[in-house]
């Protein structure tokens, strides 16, 4: 008897055997990761630099002492443009480089992660559990009776406090 491996009426996803299936996967919108739509207004979603300074955070001029609104406004407005074209200067010169930097550090910090912390913690851990029972069997089999020995010795003991006048 000849023996014929099982079809599956779907096939398989990456060869697929019915033409149903070929016209799904081919309607399926596959999307990359990597291209992803990114948010252009919202460039902080998790709330990662809630602490950046604005204007109010390092000026303040307290109750009484005000100068002039004009120079206040000024003020405020060559703060904010200021600060906000060094930072797009800032980010059109450093702003790739840095981000190539950061993309091979969490790169390496993921592999790193992946293949040699993760799976150390893991070979530790099935070591230690050996170790572990060899230990714990020692203990209930040497210390167990040991202590319970002298918890019976000392469980005749019985202390009074009196207190005289």
């Amino acid at each position: 008897f000849a023996y014929t491996a099982p079809v599956r009426e779907q096939g398989n996803i990456y060869k697929p055997n019915n033409k149903m299936m070929a016209d799904e996967l081919s309607e399926k919108a596959v999307h990359d990761v990597h291209t992803k739509e990114i948010d252009l207004v919202n460039r902080d979603p998790k709330h990662l630099n809630d602490d950046v300074i604005d204007f109010e955070d390092v000026i303040a001029e307290p109750e009484g002492t005000h100068s002039f609104d004009g120079i206040w406004k000024a003020s405020f407005t060559t703060f904010t443009v200021t600060k906000y074209w060094f930072y797009r200067l800032l980010s059109a010169i450093f702003g790739i480089p840095m981000a190539l930097i950061w993309g091979i550090y969490f790169a390496i910090l993921s592999f790193l992660h992946i293949w040699a912390v993760v799976p150390c913690i893991r070979s530790y851990l099935i070591e230690i559990q050996c170790i572990s029972r060899v230990y714990s069997i020692c203990i209930h089999t040497f210390c167990d009776p040991l202590f319970e020995a002298i918890g019976k010795m000392f469980s005749s003991i019985r202390a009074t406090v009196r207190k005289e006048i």
